[in-house]
């Protein structure tokens, strides 16, 4: 490395963020970027380990060492070079990955990790500021067809290798403008659409023919893809949420996170919201489920100007600081704080609803329990209520962030007859990718289940490489 001993002459310093007062004033980004020569310091803190574990945590497997040294030399152009050979899109993960390559960082054994998210997204915002990212362009057509279902993450890393290696390829979305969940799940101030326009309009250069409101198997006849494409890949998200059927459940202001995500999005970008507003203003919201979606429920609510926001977690509160020696390199659990939550929440852990109460139809709060956990004769985690421990929260508006069950059921997965596997997404396999239907490959969370937008990246890259493999023979695609 560049730097041998930069872990123990530099300190962890990431980037930060605009103060609260300010950034809950509009809905655009609000990180700070390190400058320049605190960012080479970053770079010159990874350690040159024996085996780097953060390739390990990485899902797309980041070629990370290499790059962080290339930025402690000030080579930014080659390390968008190795940067891009391993990832489609990094100024997404840059900005939404929860970063389990730091997780798995060797220097987070004194949770000092290299700051490997920030460096990421430095690198890939440098080279959009530079004009090094170009489209590349195929050199070579193969007369072969695929059609993309769906335009999320793996849907859109999928498309873009597929191009590349000389296939026609075509993206149909069934919402207005392309991107799935990135565009419609995830706030403008995490990811501002700017950001994935530019992509597809590499995307475009490339080749990628882009059909918004193409709902196939409704406004599109399955029937046409079948015959007009060499083959097709579902890359259809994992959209059913996971209900809560409590009594009350179907009160008015009652809503899940997906209702309520996708319509400020569409007002940021100056959409027609198609049903009734879902708003937060002046209202006590309460958030059920502990994940990232939750967490952007409450920084929406609070740009919304909610009269309060209460998160509840139906688990344990976990510890601040997970155990180094019994989890390390692996994802740990531990408390985790997100910019959201810094800007207004009250945050109650193990707590489980028994049911809504409402007036005149509409949902006034919340009944719920104290939960106690602990180890069955099985070995698994169980659940019991704690008498007595009974408690009543007042909300006029609800937001279900429990999470997605699997992929949507009816209708396409339906109509072609797809398998499903035991939890209820499509079944294949990361080896082939392919799908009980001939010339019908799969990807992302249609496959794996709802997971992370690294994941996606990864999963429609190589399926990306095993459709390819099924056109042609062979594939030159990386795995």
């Amino acid at each position: 490395m560049g730097k041998p001993t930069g872990f123990l002459e530099f300190p962890r310093h990431d980037r930060g963020y605009a103060p609260v007062s300010e950034r809950l004033a509009h809905y655009k980004e609000f990180t700070k970027p390190l400058p320049e020569d605190e960012l080479r310091r970053q770079g010159a803190r990874c350690m040159d380990c024996g085996i780097p574990y953060c390739h390990q945590g990485c899902p797309v497997n980041n070629i990370i060492p290499e790059w962080n040294d290339l930025v402690h030399n000030g080579s930014h152009k080659t390390a968008l070079h190795v940067l891009h050979q391993t990832n489609n899109f990094p100024d997404f993960t840059g900005r939404i990955c929860p970063a389990p390559c730091e997780a798995a960082c060797t220097l987070n054994l004194i949770e000092a990790p290299v700051t490997i998210k920030t460096i990421e997204h430095a690198i890939v915002e440098r080279g959009w500021e530079e004009g090094w990212i170009e489209p590349q362009i195929a050199t070579h057509r193969t007369g072969k067809r695929v059609a993309v279902i769906g335009s999320g993450p793996a849907g859109l890393a999928c498309a873009q290798q597929l191009a590349r290696a000389g296939h026609v390829v075509a993206v149909f979305e069934k919402a207005a403008r392309i991107g799935g969940l990135l565009r419609y799940g995830i706030p403008d101030f995490k990811l501002e659409k700017t950001v994935i326009d530019r992509r597809i309009a590499q995307m475009r250069a490339e080749g990628v023919e882009f059909h918004p409101n193409c709902h196939v198997g409704v406004n599109f006849e399955i029937d046409r893809l079948l015959k007009d494409f060499d083959a097709i890949v579902l890359a259809i998200g994992a959209e059913a949420p996971r209900p809560l059927p409590v009594p009350g459940h179907d009160l008015k202001g009652v809503h899940f996170a997906m209702e309520f995500l996708p319509q400020q999005n569409k007002r940021v970008a100056g959409e027609p919201v198609a049903v009734k507003d879902i708003l937060a203003t002046d209202r006590d919201v309460l958030v059920i489920g502990g994940g990232d979606t939750g967490s952007d429920c409450i920084g929406t609510s609070n740009r919304h100007k909610a009269r309060s926001v209460t998160q509840l977690e139906i688990l344990a509160e976990p510890p601040e600081h997970e155990d180094k020696l019994s989890t390390w390199p692996y994802w740990p659990l531990k408390l985790r704080t997100s910019s959201s939550h810094e800007e207004g929440c009250e945050r109650d852990f193990a707590v489980a609803t028994k049911g809504f109460t409402g007036q005149n139809g509409h949902v006034t709060g919340l009944d719920a329990v104290r939960v106690a956990w602990g180890t069955g004769p099985d070995g698994r985690m169980t659940m019991q209520e704690i008498a007595g421990s009974e408690f009543h929260i007042k909300a006029d508006l609800v937001l279900l962030a429990m999470g997605f069950l699997h992929p949507v059921q009816t209708g396409l997965l339906e109509k072609l007859s797809i398998a499903l596997d035991g939890r209820g997404n499509v079944k294949a396999t990361d080896a082939d990718y392919a799908t009980s239907q001939p010339k019908i490959f799969t990807a992302g969370d249609a496959r794996r289940g709802q997971s992370l937008v690294v994941w996606a990246i990864r999963e429609g890259r190589q399926c990306a490489r095993a459709v390819d493999e099924f056109l042609m023979g062979k594939s030159e695609l990386p795995r």
